[in-house]
């Protein structure tokens, strides 16, 4: 797959249109790859959603949401007008055949005014509920049936345990070819992550090092300052381990730990990941305990400002069990990784907002310095930020200046900021770009998918029968609850 190219025609239709992540994310990432010149010169969204909306009407409200959350700034009157003749929008029923009817005859009329086919793709930015009833429908008027053509992307949750991760393989599965299945994790779009696969294999100067002679042990952290805002009813039925572990935080242990890939090709990269995921060791359910932790935030002070307890959200149960933060212990059964720990976590209302990797190597076999150099030793460790900054640390020791030999720990640091001051691309942009493309390097696969249940539900059949009696168990502003340092 060329990823220089530019698509051919294309026609997006997005179910959910009027909803906050078509408004936040998808249409201000598409708008940015039209001013980037990604886009075809034939191209059209279609949104779909259940409110009554003109197409003038839809694209002032496209152009509101653009205004507020594009990486761009504002749109100039210029660009938009452009643009705005690219957005059309339908009010309709996802269970009503003639929605689907209307799909197609705007499909026939594109492709008569652009003198030949189309790419088209279909972004469930639905809830969950509505994926059997659209997936069923598109195949019934035939806009499935074409593998080259007809893409479909699948937010997350995908799923809300093994069984029903399954499930909606199964449907989805049963119309389209899994070549033309998009499972969307928007963490895998982001920079810093991409950049792990070019970290690791790009340099000849890490890979032999990244093994179990070497590395003592992995932590990969997502936390978050923000409570659950206004997603309060998903998240009291999703927790934090299903919300970021089983997607996030396990795809970013899959690229940390994957073997080297043959070639760049999606599906041997997706392979590679995968493998990680079915050589992880399985956890005893009567052993959660020694392998899990689990905590929810109370009232605290975030940056001097007075916060809720997670029950005292909007849409919050008032004597919810839901977890909002979780951290897991993992090891990797094959060669590489035998005997070193995977420390993943993540929380709401911690002290700070960063998500990064920690790579902690192994100390020195043998320190020949004096004693009095050696009072600020530290292991070496490489630090990749995922976000708010984008930078990769490498920390190691280095002599103190003076005349005596003293040792200090000092930082190399790699800033995506410093070093490159064109614009960096939001993870919608790069993956719906892909999805245009077709290339699905950086999607998962149903068995990916499956594997990744299959790790986390040992920790949700336990915490489901062991209720905990503690919660809420940390200040918001902290790190976690007591006890998650070790996990």
């Amino acid at each position: 797959m060329d990823s220089t190219a530019k698509p051919t025609q294309t026609l997006i239709i997005i179910f959910g249109a009027g909803g906050d992540l078509a408004w936040r994310k998808l249409l201000p990432a598409i708008y940015n790859l039209y001013l980037d010149n990604w886009l075809p010169e034939n191209f059209m969204v279609l949104g779909l959603d259940i409110k009554n909306m003109t197409d003038a009407k839809f694209q002032q409200h496209v152009h509101e949401g653009i205004d507020k959350f594009s990486r761009s700034g504002k749109a100039k009157k210029k660009d938009w007008a452009i643009f705005e003749k690219s957005l059309m929008y339908k009010k309709g029923d996802f269970n009503a055949a003639t929605t689907y009817n209307f799909i197609n005859q705007q499909v026939n009329l594109l492709e008569k005014r652009w003198a030949g086919v189309c790419n088209r793709i279909f972004y469930m930015a639905v809830s969950p509920s509505f994926i059997e009833t659209i997936v069923t429908n598109l195949g019934a008027v035939g806009l499935a049936a074409d593998k080259a053509l007809s893409r479909i992307v699948a937010e997350k949750p995908f799923g809300h345990d093994l069984e029903s991760a399954k499930h909606l393989n199964t449907i989805l599965c049963h119309t389209f070819d899994e070549s033309q299945i998009y499972r969307i994790d928007h963490f895998l779009g982001k920079e810093t992550v991409q950049n792990i696969l070019a970290f690791r294999f790009a340099n000849a100067l890490f890979e032999p090092t990244w093994n179990r002679n070497y590395i003592d042990h992995i932590q990969i952290t997502v936390a978050e300052q923000l409570g659950v805002e206004n997603r309060g009813g998903y998240f009291d039925h999703a927790g934090a381990l299903r919300d970021m572990i089983q997607n996030h935080l396990l795809q970013l242990l899959c690229l940390i730990a994957m073997e080297p890939p043959v070639s760049f090709n999606a599906d041997e990269i997706r392979n590679r990941k995968t493998d990680v995921l079915h050589a992880i060791r399985k956890i005893e359910q009567h052993e959660v305990y020694k392998h899990a932790i689990r905590g929810q935030y109370n009232a605290g002070w975030v940056e001097g400002k007075k916060v809720k307890a997670y029950r005292d959200e909007p849409g919050v149960d008032i004597n919810s069990k839901t977890e909002t933060f979780a951290s897991m212990k993992l090891f990797i059964d094959n060669w590489r990784w035998q005997g070193v720990p995977f420390y993943v976590r993540s929380g709401k209302r911690m002290n700070e907002t960063r998500s990064y990797i920690t790579i902690q190597f192994k100390p020195v076999p043998h320190q020949s310095f004096p004693a009095e150099a050696t009072g600020n030793w530290q292991p070496n460790s490489i630090t990749l930020n995922i976000q708010p900054r984008m930078t990769i640390t490498l920390s190691f020791q280095a002599k103190r200046p003076g005349l005596q030999m003293l040792l200090n720990p000092v930082d190399m640091l790699f800033d995506y900021d410093e070093s490159y001051k064109t614009g960096t691309p939001e993870a919608y942009e790069t993956l719906l770009l892909d999805v245009m493309q077709g290339d699905t390097t950086l999607f998962m696969r149903a068995d990916q998918v499956e594997a990744a249940w299959d790790v986390i539900m040992p920790v949700i059949n336990a915490w489901a029968i062991d209720t905990p009696v503690n919660f809420p168990n940390y200040p918001a502003g902290m790190q976690g609850p007591e006890g998650s340092d070790i996990f």
